[in-house]
């Protein structure tokens, strides 16, 4: 709990980050987002300082990660996920919070994130809405909150797709929850970074204008490098590849629904096809469905490295049908040179052009359309991933975006000084 002190030489404007999760292992979007972010800016205008609750077994693993992202480091112990944790989330539903803020909140941490406030930093990221109950109500430095996506409608979407009244009824209460937070989140801080242009016009309606700034999405293009190799199909085969969390319902809900409703279409075409999903904690009722099926699917649970289950594969799909912000799983699968198939939902906030740089589909048959397609065209996922490459390389990178971040900074903390007489 002692702050890792990781401090440079030269003299820079004070920045503190406030995370409510650990941001390694980067095993998610959120996490692989502000890790980028920090990374491009480490050196940069600030010194940074990143404040999270930090593993059980301490951050000794992780000392070079850490480096790499910040100038100190200070956390406090994590909730150990357990019995006792479920049962405080079950409990959290009677909250005024959503389950998933109140979850977050830690009184140690609280009191750490208090001294760190006493040393008045020159700005105060707030990494999520969630970590705002970590924060006290008036943050006397300027202060951002950095939203990777709306919280809010992911919760909306949730109720939409659910299939039983009370699980419809429960995602409707905690929408209604997370929308009173995040919009009064906003309204604490000087500022709000979104992710993309749709998220960014939602805000300006509870933040007001010139209050919000966008950030593109950025990919590390050095690491997810381009591969050009496309192994042939096998007749009647082919491997398709999911990547994501699976702890979070809308990966959970993503795949559920590509195993129920699209895969048999896939099949009926291409019997010998294959599906990999990548992500740790993949829900156990899930890898038995599929193996009661008798389905040539593989989950991996957790992986150090995504980057050979993604090469492997002949066509990536995101049948996502609940979620918010910008997906950088889209980026990196087309940095990486695969043809990305994917719903509405799964590419929204990107300004990707459908035939493309991806193929678009809502429905149960045409997603399996699409993905058959590419299993059967050589020449197409060539041509697909060819272009969704280019456009990533001339738009996207990671750099691009800690750029972007950096100047936001720096615009909030101008939105607070007095103006000149």
């Amino acid at each position: 709990m002692n702050p890792a002190d990781f401090s440079g030489q030269l003299e820079q404007k004070r920045l503190l980050f406030v995370s409510p999760r650990f941001l390694f292992p980067a095993d998610c979007g959120g996490k692989i987002r502000s890790r980028d972010i920090l990374r491009g800016m480490k050196g940069g205008r600030f010194e940074i300082t990143l404040a999270s609750p930090e593993p059980l077994d301490g951050t000794r693993q992780f000392a070079d990660e850490l480096r790499r992202v910040c100038n100190r480091f200070v956390g406090w112990p994590e909730l150990k996920r357990g019995a006792l944790w479920m049962a405080s989330r079950c409990v959290s539903l009677l909250s005024p919070y959503p389950v998933a803020v109140a979850s977050d909140r830690s009184e140690v941490g609280r009191r750490m994130l208090q001294a760190e406030l006493a040393r008045r930093p020159d700005v105060v990221v707030a990494d999520f809405p969630h970590s705002m109950v970590l924060l006290p109500a008036r943050v006397a430095s300027p202060s951002l909150l950095f939203t990777h996506n709306v919280e809010a409608e992911i919760f909306r979407r949730h109720a939409t797709v659910a299939r039983h009244l009370l699980q419809r009824v429960m995602w409707q209460q905690q929408e209604e929850k997370m929308r009173r937070f995040e919009h009064a989140a906003a309204r604490r801080v000087d500022a709000v970074v979104a992710v993309s242009e749709r998220d960014g016009k939602h805000f300006e309606h509870v933040r007001g204008q010139g209050r919000v700034f966008v950030i593109p999405t950025g990919v590390d293009l050095d690491y997810f490098s381009f591969y050009e190799g496309d192994s042939p199909v096998p007749s009647d085969g082919g491997t398709v590849v999911f990547t994501g969390s699976m702890d979070w319902l809308a990966n959970v809900d993503a795949v559920r629904y590509f195993m129920d409703e699209v895969w048999p279409r896939i099949v009926r075409a291409r019997p010998k096809a294959k599906m990999v999903v990548v992500g740790h904690s993949p829900p156990k009722a899930l890898t038995q469905a599929a193996h009661d099926r008798g389905l040539a699917w593989t989950f991996t649970g957790f992986v150090d490295d995504v980057r050979p289950y993604v090469r492997d594969a002949h066509v990536y799909v995101i049948p996502l049908r609940v979620g918010g912000g910008t997906r950088i799983k889209a980026y990196e699968a087309m940095a990486m040179g695969r043809p990305v198939v994917s719903t509405t939902v799964g590419v929204e906030g990107l300004p990707v052009a459908p035939d493309q740089d991806f193929l678009c589909a809502d429905s149960d048959e045409g997603l399996a359309v699409a993905v058959v397609r590419l299993l059967e065209d050589a020449s197409a996922r060539r041509a697909l991933a060819a272009s969704a490459r280019r456009f990533v390389e001339q738009r996207y990178s990671a750099n691009v975006a800690a750029r972007a971040f950096e100047e936001a900074c720096l615009r909030a903390i101008s939105l607070t000084e007095p103006v000149a007489a």
